[in-house]
């Protein structure tokens, strides 16, 4: 099942490198794609992508200055097409979210619909996640993040490619207060039970989960997507992981 967030992420050549050093970005679990710009999505990156983007630079991010106020910061990896993101931002007016994708059509559509809905609490990074978590983002400048149905690199011999690993997931926690939490959410049961193995193992983090599955239950902010709902109906599972920084 595919859904509107999946990461599509490729893998240039420079594999023994990362092997070597697992954060260097030899393998990327993107794919980078054209994909079809509409006339509403290139109006929205020109008139609203100026106030709302952010560029990447390999230095440390003012999130006060970016935002324009203190507030608590949520990073989400991988927004899509940015329905989910949106609906998020729009209910925890409160909290500002800053999204981070390589693709132009979901950055130009959730512009669009940041202006549709007169959406402030929300910045973009359109560029690898990785190298904005290293480069951009200090520690504990996070209250939280979420990570939705990254790409799960479902064939075996594309496993290595998924981002949910522990080297990445250390990484991300060195960002996120102690307290802040991480959420993760994803359809294949196989990507669920090795982001709940790699989460488990990372001492920093403890499970908020009280079944004795390890999963969470959709907390009420993530909304449905219709790729998910259409899954359900289908007899698709979908697996919440939540888990609190200690």
């Amino acid at each position: 099942m595919s859904t509107e967030n999946e990461q599509n992420i490729t893998a240039p050549a420079g594999d023994e490198q990362a092997a070597e050093n697992p954060l260097r970005r030899g393998i990327r679990s993107f794919v980078l794609r054209q994909g079809h710009l509409s006339s509403g999505q290139a109006r929205a990156l020109e008139e609203f992508g100026p106030q709302f983007c952010i560029d990447y630079v390999p230095s440390a991010l003012d999130l006060n200055a970016a935002f324009g106020r203190q507030a608590p910061r949520v990073l989400e990896i991988g927004f899509g097409m940015g329905q989910a993101t949106a609906q998020i931002a729009a209910a925890r007016p409160e909290t500002d979210f800053l999204g981070v994708e390589v693709h132009t059509p979901g950055v130009g559509s959730l512009l669009k619909l940041i202006g549709e809905q007169s959406l402030t609490n929300l910045r973009i990074v359109q560029h690898d996640a990785v190298e904005v978590l290293e480069h951009m983002l200090t520690r504990d400048s996070l209250d939280g993040a979420h990570i939705f149905f990254p790409d799960p690199w479902h064939k075996k011999r594309h496993n290595k490619r998924r981002l949910i690993k522990p080297e990445f997931v250390k990484q991300l926690v060195s960002r996120i207060k102690t307290g802040g939490y991480l959420h993760l959410a994803t359809d294949w049961e196989d990507y669920a039970i090795q982001m709940l193995e790699v989460l488990s193992a990372e001492p920093a983090l403890q499970n908020t989960a009280t079944s004795e599955t390890g999963y969470a239950e959709r907390p009420d902010y993530r909304p449905l997507t219709k790729f998910e709902n259409r899954g359900i109906k289908l007899g698709h599972g979908v697996w919440d992981l939540v888990f609190k920084k200690i």
